[in-house]
């Protein structure tokens, strides 16, 4: 795993980039560490953020309850939970309740019991449309505890 330093510059644009898909705003960073953890795929710390690109997306990392704590979310019932942490979408009969949201947006899974983040993933439809469904796919599941970045985040903080 390759890992460096971005300029002042490419963290002005990395930071505008997450501000904008993720539509809430994010504490400045002085520093960021890009970790590539293959072509497509880096993770991405510094002082105040952790955080995942893949492709052109940005995903706020799961142990970042702070910040994950400012995004949309759909609360899921203790059914859900195994199927959620191992990758499966969300489908809307395990989903309890949920915050406002558009579709495509970046939205974080919550357990109903604790509060717990699960994962995070992209909305499939919107929060109104979804209060119209009674099955179906809802959230794309892009990051969850124990996924591949999970993982590797604790070969970087060792």
């Amino acid at each position: 795993m390759k890992s460096h330093n971005i300029s002042k510059s490419e963290i002005s644009d990395v930071m505008d980039e997450m501000t904008k898909q993720w539509h809430i705003e994010i504490p400045k960073a002085k520093t960021l560490v890009v970790h590539e953890l293959d072509d497509s795929t880096s993770l991405i710390t510094g002082d105040s953020i952790t955080a995942i690109r893949t492709g052109e997306i940005y995903l706020p990392f799961l142990s970042e309850t702070g910040l994950l704590e400012k995004f949309p979310k759909a609360v899921v019932d203790a059914g859900a939970i195994k199927f959620v942490c191992n990758g499966a979408n969300v489908m809307r009969p395990g989903i309890k309740k949920f915050t406002e949201f558009k579709k495509d947006d970046i939205i974080c899974v919550v357990e109903e019991a604790h509060s717990k983040f699960l994962s995070v993933g992209k909305a499939l439809v919107s929060s109104e449309e979804m209060a119209t469904l009674a099955k179906g796919e809802v959230v794309k599941n892009l990051h969850y505890i124990s996924d591949k970045y999970w993982e590797a985040a604790k070969l970087i903080k060792k």
